[in-house]
């Protein structure tokens, strides 16, 4: 996305609808993901009205063309028996409500990999090209805060990766070297996740300004 606005709980409209699946309502991760069904990645989704994506009805476009609201209950049917969808308006984050990594930290992880990683492959909220040539920068933002056009956010902990960056973005296609490289040279972490302290809207081209020590 070119801009978004980021309120207390995340970007809005981010993760705020999760396919159940069956028989693990009761699980710590009861969520139906890519992880378990790389085809997923093939269905689209938008917003009617883009303006206001934590209220607006969500279309998805399925494989074949078909377009559902993301409630219709066919759609639960055509991802799989007994899979139901919920709604959350504070989102379904696995951690906190935002991710973010540079592209340094992507380019570093595709030299150690032996091949260039798409960003995608690991899901940020926010893509963020550092000034320097640090390494990895943002493991050193843990504990402070960054300004990011009107957002200010703070880096609460470096981001502990699974499978899921194993899946190829384009083609589905499942490399355990990804993870395997991250778990020996990163502590199997790559990225941060961080938390609101002033909501508001970012643009693709915002100025970041590390804060430290600020709250």
């Amino acid at each position: 996305m070119d801009e978004a606005f980021v309120s207390w709980h995340g970007v809005e409209g981010d993760r705020r609808w999760a396919f159940v699946r069956d028989g693990l309502t009761s699980s710590s991760f009861p969520w139906l993901t890519i992880r378990e069904r790389p085809e997923l990645r093939h269905f689209r989704t938008w917003f009617t009205d883009p303006g206001r994506p934590d209220d607006s009805p969500t279309t998805v476009r399925t494989p074949e063309g078909e377009e559902l609201d993301v409630a219709d209950e066919r759609l639960a049917e055509r991802i799989g028996p007994g899979v139901r969808v919920i709604r959350q308006n504070r989102g379904i984050p696995d951690i906190a409500p935002l991710s973010l990594m540079t592209t340094t930290t992507i380019g570093g992880l595709s030299g150690l990999v032996g091949t260039q990683l798409d960003s995608r492959r690991f899901r940020p909220n926010l893509v963020i090209e550092p000034v320097g040539d640090e390494p990895y920068p943002e493991d050193g933002w843990v504990g402070s805060v960054l300004r990011i056009g009107e957002l200010r956010m703070r880096v609460d902990q470096r981001d502990k990766r699974c499978v899921m960056i194993n899946i190829d973005p384009d083609t589905d296609e499942r490399d355990a070297a990804v993870l395997r490289t991250v778990a020996q040279s990163r502590d199997a972490c790559a990225g941060v996740y961080g938390t609101t302290v002033t909501p508001g809207r970012v643009a693709t081209g915002d100025a970041v300004v590390l804060e430290a020590g600020t709250a």
